[in-house]
């Protein structure tokens, strides 16, 4: 890639910036849902008991708002390295209200080895109050996320279901 990038971040990468960027834009992309449906083994969760985080699934028809970064081509490999867990990048159209542009995302696909898939509610908060990993409780990743789509003033039923029944019990 020459020249500066726009990334789309979904997920940590709306609340958690370690790594430089040039501008920040709230945006969107088409056809994906964010879902607390990739395994975190590496910063939630550990390898035996990996945390949730969230990934894009396909979904025609539907919208998911984020945050839009403008970044060198050289951050790349950090941003690599801190997605290692099985998401992969990949090109996807960044919309803004006044632009379209091509952009890259990072995906974990269905079929990647850290892939959890779908489960009930219950099971999925339970699981995320269980566990934390070297970046930390798995709950807070979820009251971060849930904090920073709030502040976008974005709508997200999936995420803010989950964080209402992490929180109904956790205790910490």
């Amino acid at each position: 890639m020459n020249g500066p990038q726009w990334l789309f971040g979904y997920g940590s990468l709306i609340w958690k910036q370690d790594f430089p960027f040039i501008e920040a834009r709230p945006a969107f992309i088409d056809g994906w849902v964010r879902r607390f449906w990739q395994g975190s083994h590496d910063h939630r969760g550990v390898p035996d008991d990996p945390g949730r985080v969230v990934t894009l699934i396909e979904a025609p028809g539907e919208r998911c708002y984020g945050r839009a970064f403008l970044i060198e081509p050289d951050v790349f490999e950090h941003l690599d390295d801190r997605e290692v867990n099985g998401y992969e990048r990949h090109r996807v159209d960044v919309h803004f209200d006044d632009s379209q542009l091509l952009g890259v995302v990072y995906i974990g696909h269905v079929g990647n080895f850290a892939f959890l898939g779908d489960a009930p509610l219950e099971d999925m908060a339970a699981q995320i109050r269980r566990c934390a990993g070297p970046s930390g409780r798995n709950v807070d990743y979820v009251v971060e996320l849930a904090r920073a789509l709030r502040d976008l003033g974005v709508t997200d039923p999936h995420v803010f279901e989950l964080e209402a029944r992490v929180l109904q019990t956790d205790s910490c």
